[in-house]
C-alpha cells in the first residue's frame, strides 16, 4: 500500500469514528489546488535542463497551508499528495492555525551544483510565487532542501512582494530563522517519548533505544536521549549500521559522522546488516528515516515495546495490525515527528511580530505543545476506545471538519 492509500484509509477510519457525513468527507479529503510546473534552467556547461515542480495545497480551513518543500528523483504527485494531507491533519494534532501543503522538484540535488541549485529554486519560485505567501502557503526545508534553499526562495519572493520573512521557515539565523529549529523535530521527538512513557510509569533514563536513520531528527534525538540517561543500543544511515549492546558513544559518533559523512567505520560499535537495526534488541525504536520500513515482512521480527514514528509513514498498514497485536505500542508521526512544524510556527510568529525568542522560550513553548497534543490525543483514545494511531487522526480530523463547518464549507 503505497503512502497515499494509507492516508487515504487512515482518514476515512476516522471519519467512520467521528460519524462525518459522505459529502463533508470528500470535501476534506480533496485538495485545495494542485500546481505542477516546468523548470527549465541553463546547467554550468552552458545546456539547458528540465525538472518538474509539485505543490499540493491540501486544506486551508484553519489557516495559512504549510509543508515542506524536497528535492528529490522520486518525487512524483500521489506521494506530494499522502504527505500534503498528513500536514493537514499534523497541524491540527499540534493546534496550531495552519493547513497543509507539500511540494518538490524531481532532480537528484547530488547531480547538480551550487549554483544549479540556485537557478533552479529561483525559476521554481518565480512559478509559484503568486499562489503562495505569508498569509496563503508557507514552505519550509525537507529531503534535500534546507535553510540555503529557503533563503533564495525568500529572496526571489521578495523581488515580487517586497521583504517578506514569514513566507518561509526553516531559514538561516541571519535571515530571521528560528533558535531551536534545527533540533526541533528530534527534540519534539524526545518530549513526545517522555508523554508516553509517562503514561506506563517509566522514564526515558534506563530505556534502550534503537534509532534507524541518524539525520537531522534521528542525529538530534540521539543527542537529547542520551542526555536524558537513554540508552542508544544500535543506530544506522544510508552508510550502515551499528550497535553497542552496553551503548553507543553518541557524543563521539556525533564527531564522527561529521568528519566521515556517516556512522561507518565508527570503532565505538560492532558493524551489523542495514536491515537488521528495525529487529534488534532494544525497548524503543525510533524510525527516523524514509517512509514504509515496517512492513508485514518484519513486523513480527520486531523486539521493541514501543516505537516513535520519527519520519513519515514509516509502518504500512498491514504491519501496524501485526504490531497491535503483538502488544507493541505505536506513537503516530503526525504527533509524534510534530515538533519540526511546530517550531516553524514559533518562526513564523516571530517574523510576523518582528521580534524573536530566546532558544529557551522556544523549547519550553515546543514542550507546552508537545505534552499538551499529547493529552489530547489520549481523550480522543478514550472517547473512541481507539489506538493512539487513530487518536491522532481523530483528532486532527476533528479539527479540521470543525473549522470547515463553522466557515460554512461543509454544507
Amino acid at each position: 500500500m503505497n503512502a497515499l492509500a494509507a492516508t487515504n484509509r487512515n482518514f476515512k477510519l476516522a471519519s467512520r469514528l467521528l460519524g462525518l457525513d459522505s459529502k463533508l468527507e470528500k470535501s476534506l479529503l480533496i485538495p485545495f489546488r494542485e500546481i505542477k510546473v516546468e523548470c527549465t534552467i541553463p546547467k554550468d556547461d552552458g545546456t539547458l535542463a528540465s525538472f518538474i515542480g509539485f505543490r499540493v495545497q491540501h486544506d486551508n480551513a484553519r489557516g495559512p497551508m504549510k509543508g515542506g518543500i524536497r528535492y528529490h528523483p522520486e518525487v512524483e504527485p500521489d506521494e506530494v499528495n499522502a504527505l500534503a494531507q498528513l500536514m493537514t491533519w499534523k497541524t491540527a494534532v499540534a493546534k496550531i492555525p495552519y493547513g497543509g501543503a507539500k511540494g518538490g522538484i524531481g532532480c537528484d540535488p547530488s547531480e547538480l551544483s551550487i549554483s544549479e541549485l540556485e537557478r533552479l529554486t529561483r525559476v521554481f519560485t518565480q512559478k509559484i510565487h503568486d499562489l503562495i505567501g505569508i498569509h496563503t502557503d508557507v514552505p519550509a526545508p525537507d529531503m534535500g532542501t534546507g535553510p540555503q534553499t529557503m533563503a533564495w526562495i525568500l529572496d526571489e519572493y521578495s523581488k515580487f512582494h517586497g521583504h517578506s520573512p514569514a513566507v518561509v521557515t526553516g531559514k538561516p539565523i541571519d535571515l530571521g530563522g528560528s533558535l531551536g529549529r534545527d533540533a526541533a523535530t528530534g527534540r519534539g521527538v524526545l518530549f513526545a517519548t517522555e508523554s508516553l512513557l509517562n503514561e506506563y510509569g517509566k522514564s526515558i533514563s534506563g530505556q534502550r533505544f534503537a534509532i534507524q536513520g541518524f539525520g537531522n531528527v534521528g542525529s538530534w534525538a540521539a543527542k537529547l536521549i542520551n542526555e536524558k540517561g537513554g540508552k542508544i543500543v544500535a543506530v544506522s544511515d544510508v552508510t550502515g549500521a551499528i550497535k553497542n549492546k552496553n551503548g553507543i558513544d553518541i557524543s563521539g559518533l556525533l564527531e564522527h559522522t561529521e568528519e566521515n559523512r556517516g556512522i561507518k567505520g565508527f570503532d565505538g560499535a560492532d558493524s551489523i546488516d542495514s536491515d537488521s537495526i528495525l529487529v534488534e534488541d532494544c525497548d524503543i525504536l525510533i524510525p527516523a528515516a524514509l517512509g514504509g520500513v515496517i512492513n508485514r515482512e518484519n513486523a513480527n521480527e520486531i523486539k521493541a515495546k514501543f516505537i516513535i514514528e520519527g519520519a513519515n509513514h514509516p509502518t504500512d498498514p498491514e504491519a501496524d495490525e501485526i504490531l497491535r497485536k503483538k502488544g507493541v505500542v505505536i506513537l503516530p508521526d503526525i504527533y509524534a515527528n510534530s515538533g519540526g512544524v511546530t517550531v516553524s510556527y514559533f518562526e513564523w510568529v516571530q517574523n510576523i511580530q518582528g521580534f524573536m525568542w530566546d532558544e529557551e522560550k522556544v523549547n519550553k513553548e515546543l514542550q507546552n505543545y508537545m505534552t499538551r497534543g499529547f493529552k489530547d490525543l489520549k481523550e480522543m483514545c478514550k472517547t473512541h476506545s481507539c489506538d493512539l494511531r487513530m487518536g491522532a487522526f481523530t483528532l486532527g480530523v476533528n479539527r479540521v471538519a470543525q473549522a470547515t463547518v463553522i466557515r460554512g464549507w461543509g454544507s
